[in-house]
């Protein structure tokens, strides 16, 4: 008697929180429709397949949208600089950023509905950030130019391959300066010790296999690059872009890092539940979809079931196994500000 009374108790506490956070969900919506324009920094149309999320605001909200692009720095530069002022409501930073923004007191809070889907590593605890789609470091191999039995599936693999592997500026781009730090984790190293990134790449120098090309649609689309160290959403768009069977994208199943973007919502918005309300559809199913579309991973694929032709273009959820998120910000802050200065001086060198 008492388990079915407990039972009934459950149930019923489960049915009004559904039906209290119906209420608030829908309070929300006739709040930022009263409000109606949602005004974004660095959260462009071609970005992540924004676009389909400003079209779908605007059709079911009616919610007018404009984007101004920017960095990240920016972005908080922006919010703090304007304060009551603002001309922004939300913002879209990487995932450093995240924190930083919060800490300079410029983000107010807010959980979407789905919230417990999002991993802990990918959120703050109060709800100023939280990622909503990730990059994985990747290898994108152009087939037309290293034959079948020498693609490399891991970073070990390039130690013995024939082909130039091209990384970018290790000392101005986020992408390069996680890709050392991805090697690192294949051989062991952290976000304290990038030493054996380094001599992975030291090796690739020596051998004159490490290309300076940056591994952009450009090079790429010129037979530039012939394995190339990316981003999976960069490196699975470049595919799509240029030709699906000229190239082939994977996460290195040794090991890999991940990281990804989060939204911030300004502190002194002019239409702060515009800017939740689209927090709150950019975590929803469909607002999932539209970033997947976008050749960038949801945060909640795990918990999404995708369209054939949308999982078709990312990766397999298997994929991402050996992947890890960083796991220790500061010390990654501090590691990166020294790896260009270790990059000239110990891989660099090794090419003059």
């Amino acid at each position: 008697m008492k388990k079915l009374f407990m039972a009934s108790l459950l149930g019923s506490a489960i049915a009004f929180c559904t039906s209290a956070m119906a209420q608030d969900l829908k309070a929300l919506e006739d709040a930022a429709r009263k409000e109606g324009t949602v005004n974004s920094v660095g959260m462009p149309d071609a970005w992540a397949n924004w676009k389909g999320t400003w079209e779908d605001l605007a059709k079911k909200y009616g919610l007018k949208h404009s984007d101004t692009d920017m960095s990240s720095a920016q972005e908080i530069a922006k919010f703090d600089a304007e304060k009551d002022n603002a001309s922004a409501d939300i913002g879209d930073v990487g995932a450093a950023f995240g924190p930083i923004a919060a800490s300079k007191g410029v983000t107010q809070p807010y959980k979407p509905s789905t919230w417990d889907q999002v991993p802990a590593w990918a959120k703050d605890q109060d709800g100023h950030w939280a990622l909503a789609y990730t990059g994985t470091i990747a290898f994108i191999i152009n087939k037309d130019l290293v034959k079948e039995g020498e693609r490399p599936s891991t970073w070990h693999d390039l130690e013995k391959g024939k082909y130039k592997v091209a990384i970018g500026d290790v000392g101005t781009a986020a992408q390069a300066a996680n890709g050392v730090l991805a090697a690192a984790i294949a051989y062991k190293g952290d976000e304290r010790n990038i030493e054996p990134g380094l001599q992975l790449f030291t090796k690739l120098a020596q051998q004159k296999r490490l290309s300076l090309a940056n591994p952009t649609i450009q090079t790429l689309e010129k037979g530039e690059v012939e394995v190339g160290v990316v981003w999976d959403f960069n490196g699975l768009s470049y595919r799509d872009q240029i030709d699906p069977k000229r190239f082939e994208v994977l996460i290195p199943s040794d090991g890999s890092v991940t990281s990804g973007y989060t939204t911030i919502i300004n502190k002194y918005a002019k239409h702060p539940n515009a800017a939740k309300l689209a927090r709150e559809y950019i975590f929803s199913d469909a607002g999932q979809t539209n970033l997947a579309i976008g050749h960038a991973r949801p945060i909640r694929a795990e918990h999404l079931k995708l369209p054939a032709d949308v999982q078709a273009k990312l990766l397999p959820n298997a994929q991402y196994k050996a992947a890890q998120p960083i796991k220790d910000a500061a010390a990654w802050e501090a590691t990166s500000k020294a790896l260009p200065q270790q990059w000239q001086e110990q891989v660099i060198i090794e090419m003059e």
